[in-house]
C-alpha cells in the first residue's frame, strides 16, 4: 500500500512531465510563428513598391491579352447575325461577353492599385492634388501633365478638368511645401500613369465591343438605357447575372464618381447618380425632377436586367413597354396641379338657429343694450358738421345728438321693456289678471256703505259695466235680495 509521501511524489513527477511537453509544445509554436514572420517579411521584401511590374501584373497574363486580341477582332469584323436558336449560354459570343465583364472589374481593380502607386510617388511634389482630384485616371493625366513643374501657371490642363478645380489647384501649388522629384522616382511615376491610361483605353475598347452586341445580350435593358449604358452597367457589376441580383438602389450608385466642388455651390451638382445620368431619358427630364427619375429608371432597369437574364422575352417588348411607362410617369409629375375649385357658400337655413333664451338672457340684454343717446352719437348727418366736446373738431365727437332740436343735447327717456314687464306684472298681482284669471288671495266679499255685504263677481264686472247694469246681493237676516241699479 502506497503512502502519502509515495503520492505525493507520483503527483510531482507528473507535472515536471506536463511541464516538459508543454515546453515543447511552445518551442514548435515558435517555430510556426518565426517561420511564418519570415515568409512574410520575403513577400514584403518580394513586393518591392519601387518596381512597378511588380505592382501591376494584369496586362501580362495570358488571359487578358487573349481577350483583348478576340475584342479587336470583333471590332474589326463587326456585329453579325446571331443565332438565336442557339442557348445563351453555349453561345462563344456571350462566353466572351461574359469574360469581358469579368475582364472590365480587373482592370477597374488595376487601375487603383496603380493609382495608390501614383499617389504615393508624388506626394513628395505635391501632396495636396490627392484631396483635390479624386478619380484615379484624372489623377494620372494631371500628373503627366505636370511632371516636375513647380509653377503651375506654365502648365495647360485645358480640358482635362473643369475651370474651378484648375484655379485651385494653381493656387494650391503656389503654396505646397512639396519638392521636386529626383528623375528617377519621376520616371517611373510617368511611367504608371501611362500603364493606368492604357488600362483606361483597353476598358474603353471591351465596354465598345460589349455595347454591340448588347441588342442580343440584353434586348430590354438596352431598350430602357441604351446600349452604351447597358454596357456600362453589367461591366461594372461583373455580368448580367450579377446586375440582375443588384438591388436598384444599388444600381444607381454604378458608376458614381466622388465629385470634389472645392467649396463652390451643391445646388447645380448630382450626387448619388452613376452611368443612370447618360441616359437620354435622364438628361430629357427637368432638373427638379432628375433624382425621382434617376430611382425610377434604377428600379425598371434592374427588372428589366431580369428579364433578359432569364432570357424571358428575347425581342425586348418588355424593355420598350416599361420605356414607355417611365415616360408617362415623367409627363404626369410634369403637368400642373389641377386649378383650385371654388368652393360654394353653404345654403341658409330656412328654420332660425336655436339661440339661448330665458330670463337671465333677457336681463343681460337689457343691461347692456346701446341706449338711444349712444346710437345718436355713432351718427353723422350728411353735410353738418357734429359737435365735440373741445370744440373744431376735437375730442369725442357728439355725432347727431342735438341737431334735430333747439341745439341743445337732450335725450328722450323712454321705459325700458324689462320696467314696463315688471309694472304689468306688479299690476296683474294687484288687480287681478287682465284675461280673466285671479289669484288664490282674492275675495268675492267687499264693504258697501249700503247695510250689509255686498258679493261681487270679478269675472262679470267688466262685462256688466259695459252693458250698464249691475247686479248686487245681500244678505239680510240669513235671507239674500237682488238688486239691480240701472
Amino acid at each position: 500500500m502506497a503512502t502519502l509521501a509515495d503520492s505525493f511524489l507520483a503527483d510531482l513527477d507528473e507535472l515536471s512531465d506536463n511541464d516538459a511537453n508543454i515546453a515543447e509544445e511552445d518551442d514548435v509554436e515558435a517555430g510556426n510563428m518565426e517561420e511564418d514572420v519570415d515568409g512574410d517579411l520575403a513577400d514584403i521584401e518580394a513586393l518591392n513598391y519601387d518596381d512597378l511590374d511588380t505592382v501591376s501584373k494584369l496586362q501580362k497574363t495570358q488571359r487578358y491579352n487573349d481577350i483583348m486580341q478576340k475584342v479587336e477582332d470583333a471590332l474589326e469584323k463587326g456585329s453579325g447575325v446571331q443565332d438565336h436558336g442557339i442557348v445563351l449560354e453555349d453561345d462563344p459570343e456571350y462566353q466572351l461577353i461574359v469574360n469581358c465583364n469579368v475582364l472590365s472589374v480587373d482592370i477597374e481593380n488595376e487601375i487603383v492599385i496603380i493609382h495608390n502607386f501614383i499617389r504615393d510617388k508624388y506626394r513628395l511634389k505635391f501632396p495636396e492634388l490627392e484631396s483635390l482630384v479624386h478619380h484615379p485616371i484624372d489623377y494620372a493625366r494631371v500628373v503627366k501633365k505636370i511632371g516636375n513643374e513647380m509653377d503651375l501657371t506654365l502648365v495647360d490642363m485645358e480640358g482635362l478638368l473643369p475651370a474651378a478645380i484648375r484655379m485651385v489647384i494653381s493656387v494650391t501649388a503656389s503654396t505646397t511645401s512639396g519638392k521636386p522629384l529626383p528623375e528617377e522616382v519621376l520616371q517611373k511615376t510617368i511611367e504608371a500613369c501611362d500603364r493606368a491610361l492604357a488600362l483606361d483605353s483597353a476598358k474603353k475598347k471591351v465596354l465598345d465591343f460589349v455595347e454591340t452586341r448588347m441588342g442580343y445580350i440584353a434586348p430590354n435593358l438596352s431598350a430602357i438605357v441604351g446600349s452604351a449604358v447597358a454596357a456600362k452597367l453589367m461591366g461594372t457589376a461583373g455580368g448580367l447575372t450579377a446586375l440582375a441580383k443588384m438591388p436598384a438602389c444599388n444600381v444607381q450608385l454604378l458608376g458614381a464618381k466622388k465629385k470634389n466642388l472645392a467649396g463652390f455651390s451643391t445646388a447645380t451638382s448630382q450626387f448619388r447618380v452613376g452611368f443612370i445620368e447618360q441616359t437620354e431619358v435622364f438628361q430629357s427630364t427637368p432638373p427638379s425632377l432628375r433624382m425621382r427619375a434617376g430611382r425610377l429608371l434604377a428600379a425598371k432597369s434592374t427588372l428589366a436586367a431580369r428579364v433578359d437574364s432569364t432570357r424571358g422575352d428575347p425581342s425586348g417588348n418588355t424593355g420598350r413597354a416599361l420605356r414607355e411607362e417611365i415616360r408617362k410617369k415623367i409627363e404626369k409629375w410634369q403637368e400642373p396641379p389641377p386649378a383650385k375649385q371654388p368652393k360654394p357658400l353653404p345654403v341658409p337655413d330656412s328654420e332660425p338657429k336655436k339661440k339661448r333664451g330665458g330670463r337671465r338672457l333677457r336681463k343681460m340684454k337689457e343691461r347692456y343694450a346701446i341706449t338711444d343717446m349712444r346710437k345718436l352719437a355713432n351718427r353723422m348727418q350728411f353735410g353738418v358738421p357734429e359737435e365735440s366736446s373741445l370744440g373744431d373738431g376735437l375730442g369725442e365727437g357728439y355725432g347727431m345728438l342735438g341737431q334735430a332740436g333747439n341745439g341743445k343735447l337732450r335725450v328722450s327717456i323712454g321705459q325700458s321693456k324689462l320696467a314696463a314687464k315688471v309694472a304689468k306684472k306688479f299690476k296683474e298681482k294687484r288687480y287681478g289678471s287682465s284675461s280673466g284669471a285671479t289669484s288664490g288671495l282674492t275675495s268675492s266679499l267687499a264693504f258697501t256703505p249700503v247695510q250689509g255685504i255686498e258679493l261681487s263677481n270679478p269675472q262679470s264686472h267688466a262685462h256688466q259695466l259695459g252693458s250698464g247694469t249691475q247686479s248686487t246681493y245681500f244678505s239680510e237676516n240669513g235671507t239674500f235680495s237682488k238688486i239691480k241699479r240701472i
